[in-house]
């Protein structure tokens, strides 16, 4: 029976040196950028994508302004939800979600209620923005697989 070699350190070893140089600065910056890290800056950057869409829909600290209501009537128009009711947990989740993602606390769940909402806007509302959609995505999946990372409440608490 032939003997099985070892494919991908001979592969290694005998790539150009371009590559292997390449690879070697790869596995640099691998290590040098933590997943906690990326962690960190995948849930600042979609936290503050909702954080400020939620500011523009309140006035003072969570007052629903009247314009978030006939935005919600005209524009939104989502299906089995009123729009009173509709303007409300937008604003709220907009608000909630983004400072448990900041904070990384629930840090799985938050992202999961912002991917939900990502998902309603991508079928009901704006379809059409599927490419911006597509990178909250991005970042909401990262952080539903891999949790907050190490800096967070998630990790000083002991939640996954």
């Amino acid at each position: 029976m032939p003997e099985l070699s070892n494919t991908s350190t001979s592969a290694a070893t005998s790539a150009p040196a371009a590559v292997r140089l390449y690879n070697r600065i790869a596995e640099l910056v691998t290590g040098a950028i933590g997943e906690s890290v990326l962690t960190l800056i995948a849930r600042v950057a979609i936290a503050a994508v909702f954080f400020l869409s939620g500011r523009t829909k309140v006035t003072g600290f969570l007052t629903i302004k009247d314009s978030t209501y006939t935005l919600f009537e005209q524009e939104y128009k989502l299906p089995l939800v009123p729009p009173e009711i509709a303007a409300h947990m937008a604003a709220y989740a907009e608000h909630f979600f983004p400072l448990l993602l900041i904070l990384g606390l629930f840090t799985r769940g938050a992202a999961l209620g912002l991917l939900g909402m990502t998902t309603v806007i991508e079928i009901f509302v704006y379809p059409d923005a599927w490419p911006t959609h597509l990178t909250w995505a991005g970042l909401l999946l990262l952080i539903v697989a891999r949790g907050a990372g190490v800096i967070s409440l998630d990790r000083l608490f002991g939640i996954k």
